[in-house]
């Protein structure tokens, strides 16, 4: 059972509940839906945010890895000579990984948890990259803190994610493009099937402005380099412990 309480910051037990059971249903076409929805500028982001923070002979972890789209990344565009451990609340997701890194790299390990109760030792880690998947946090501030608390001394801590701008009307724009035109362009990419992608916007919600994000994470991290995409409607984000 999880315990966290509902956060001002994160989605709370039982919406959290709620989102990963609509994350089961759409792993067949995960993939493709949010490459669509990112009006396929996702990858590009990622691999950005790699190339300022994963290095060769680093300990990575991968949180909220699904299907380790992030991690491919680090492999094509860092080195491969690298640790990775995939980390997601999703067991059905990383099932996935061993088919999508064969051939590429053998030198990974998995497990499933949340952000909240990471379950590795302190400072064991050179990076954690979260790629579209600490905005499914229950309690962002915890999340931050476990992530600060495994993260070695110089370590970074990546996000690649959707942005909230903090000007009110390009917010609103990125807001009613998530409210009505997300589940659009999620049923075109596939059917039936991307109609789920519809909880997005309820996480977007619960997520902070763009400069509260920054602020939550000086709360603990040493430097913070906030890079803004689309008017501030995605971001890159490198924190420093």
């Amino acid at each position: 059972m999880i315990i966290f309480s509902l956060n001002s910051h994160g989605l709370g037990n039982v919406y959290w509940n709620d989102v990963i059971k609509i994350l089961r249903n759409i792993i067949p076409v995960y993939d493709k839906v949010n490459s669509a929805i990112s009006l396929g500028k996702d990858n590009k982001y990622r691999r950005e945010g790699i190339i300022k923070s994963v290095f060769p002979g680093n300990d990575v972890l991968d949180a909220g890895s699904g299907y380790g789209n992030m991690s491919k990344l680090v492999l094509e565009n860092v080195s491969k000579d690298v640790r990775i451990h995939f980390y997601d609340p999703i067991p059905e997701m990383l099932k996935g990984i061993s088919d999508n890194f064969r051939g590429l790299y053998t030198g990974f390990f998995m497990c499933s948890g949340i952000f909240e109760k990471i379950p590795f030792k302190s400072e064991t880690f050179d990076a954690v990259i979260c790629g579209y998947s600490i905005r499914d946090s229950i309690d962002l501030e915890k999340a931050f803190e476990e992530i600060h608390r495994v993260l070695k001394v110089d370590g970074r801590f990546l996000i690649v994610d959707l942005g909230k701008p903090d000007n009110f009307i390009t917010r609103t724009l990125v807001t009613l493009y998530l409210k009505y035109f997300l589940v659009i362009i999620a049923y075109l990419a596939a059917g039936k099937q991307g109609l789920p992608f519809r909880t997005l916007y309820g996480t977007y919600l619960k997520w902070p402005k763009n400069n509260d994000l920054k602020l939550l994470l000086l709360k603990k991290f040493s430097r913070v380099d906030f890079s803004r995409k689309l008017f501030g409607g995605a971001i890159i984000v490198v924190a420093y412990k």
